[in-house]
Parts: structure tokens; sequence; C-alpha cells
């Protein structure tokens, strides 16, 4: 039986290892991200991964980082894998880690490489407003998502997308995919071909501020940024010092003032077009449709939102 050792850490990341699970090859060991503090209450929150590779009784590693780690190189080493797979784990991955393993390590990731190399390639391709997206499964090297790639498959990126629809459709492309793939490399059936590095793109990491609507976007690109962001940060303006997430929202239009409140329930100026927002979260309240948030609310026709 090949060995394996899996390597992830968010939601993303569980389909393809459940997928593992049940297959001919075994899981020596998953390694994720360590439990981190939340911001309420500072409870321990523990990642995807980590769950799950509890409740199937893996062998769990969460290292806080492998750089100048002796002791997880011993016990990588000791291991003696066959191949390991890499699916949002989070962290660098050190050179003299990669050639442990008699295969290498095989990394998926949720873009058309070279385009959107990084952190965040999902959230960039809605948020670009890109047609297409997809999985590569490369092999991995030292310079980040540069490695050859052995297949890639595509999925058209449609209107009712957003970052956490388009997620779980992409990773369950790469659940299906991913052993005849382990496969394939094992019967050395399988040809890596290098990147056209002239081509690559980097989506960098979603920073807190880029959730912060800016109304001189045209509508299209507002609501890319919208559905790019969602869940997590959300795409947010401020009114009254109170914070407003949205959570979904459609073009409209209707053709106004920038950041005015043109119509009700809530249908916003752009620097073209318009958005009118579908449903709506206040901060520290629960999520709510537009027409039951309307009722009582202070933003009204005319509400400047800049």
């Amino acid at each position: 039986m090949s060995k394996l050792i899996f390597f992830g850490t968010p939601e993303f990341a569980v389909p393809i290892l459940k997928k593992l699970f049940k297959s001919k090859y075994l899981i020596q060991c998953v390694y994720t991200q360590p439990p981190k503090k939340s911001n309420r209450g500072q409870k321990i929150t523990k990642s995807h991964v980590q769950k799950i590779a509890e409740d199937l009784n893996i062998n769990l590693r969460t290292p806080s980082k492998l750089n100048d780690n002796s002791e997880e190189y011993k016990f990588m080493k000791s291991l003696d894998s066959d191949l390991a797979i890499v699916v949002a784990y989070g962290q660098i991955i050190p050179k003299k880690f990669l050639d442990l393993p008699k295969k290498g390590f095989l990394n998926i990731h949720a873009s058309i490489l070279p385009k959107y190399r990084g952190a965040a390639p999902i959230q960039r391709s809605i948020m670009n407003l890109e047609k297409k997206t997809g999985i590569s499964i490369m092999k991995m090297c030292e310079k980040l998502d540069s490695g050859p790639v052995c297949n890639k498959y595509e999925i058209d990126i449609k209107d009712e997308h957003n970052f956490e629809k388009l997620s779980k459709d992409l990773s369950n492309l790469a659940s299906e995919k991913i052993i005849e793939n382990i496969n394939n490399i094992f019967d050395n059936n399988v040809q890596f071909v290098n990147q056209d590095h002239n081509k690559a793109t980097y989506a960098a990491k979603i920073e807190k501020n880029e959730s912060i609507i800016k109304w001189d976007m045209s509508a299209e690109n507002l609501l890319g940024k919208i559905n790019g962001l969602y869940p997590n940060p959300g795409a947010c303006f401020y009114f009254n010092k109170e914070r407003y997430k949205i959570l979904k929202a459609e073009v409209n239009d209707h053709v106004g003032e920038i950041g005015i409140v043109l119509k009700t329930p809530l249908i916003i100026g752009c620097k073209n077009k318009s958005i009118k927002v579908l449903k709506i979260q206040r901060a520290g309240k629960s999520s709510q449709n537009i027409e039951e948030f309307i009722i009582g609310s202070r933003i009204t026709v005319g509400t400047n939102l800049n």
C-alpha cells in the first residue's frame, strides 16, 4: 500500500482529504495549521482539516512552522512516505521537506496556472470578473506555485458564484480528480509540463482594508468585490459610525449620483449604473433580507453613503 502525507487547513481541503481516506492509499499523517484564538472570548478554534482528521482518527501534526524545525523533519523522514498532497496548507514548505517523499509533493491549486499564484486565487478571480477558473495539479518546488503542472481542469464562473459557492465547486472538482492523478503518478503515466512564468499573475492575500466599499467603482466591479469577499471578510460600508456588510446584491440599471441611495428598498449609485442590495448585515446583528432591513432603517432615499 502506497503511503501518503496530507497537508491542508481550510474547509476547501476537506473533501479531498475524505476522498483520499476512502481510497486504497494509506494516509500516514495529516499536517494542518495549529488552533487559533478567536477574536471573541479568546476561544480556541481548530482548523477544518484538524476536525476531520480527528474524526477519522488520522495521526495529526500541527507545528507552528516547518522552517528550522529539526524535530518535524526527523519525524517526516521516519515515515518514509511515497507522496505528499498539499491543499491550501498555509505556510511555505522548505525544500529539504519537499525532497523526503519518494514521489515528491503534489499541490492542488485553485486556479488555472500560471494565473493567480498565491493565497487568494478564488477571491481574486471573482473580484477581477474572470469568466473561467479551475484547479491545477502540480509538483511543488521552492518558488510559490511555480512547479510543473500535470493537469488543469476548468469551470465557468457563474453569476451566482460567490467565494463560498465557488470554493465548494472547485473543492468537489479536485476531490473527483485527485485519485486518478495519484494513480497515474504511481503508474509512471503522467507528464509534468513547466509553466510559462512570463504569463504568471499573483493573487495576494485579502487584507481587511479591502473590505471597505468605494462607491466610485463600476457596478460590475463592486458586485465582484461583494461576491469575492463573501462570507469573510465581506464587503462593507459605514453609516453613522456603524458597519454594514452587504451579503448579496445585483447590478441595477438605475443611474444616479455616486454613493447616494437612489431608490428603495436599497439601490445605491455607482460609477456606472447602481447596486441593488438584496441581503445585508448590520454589525453585531443577524443577516437580513433587504425588505426586512429597510423597515425602520435610517438609510433612506437620498442618504449619502460615501
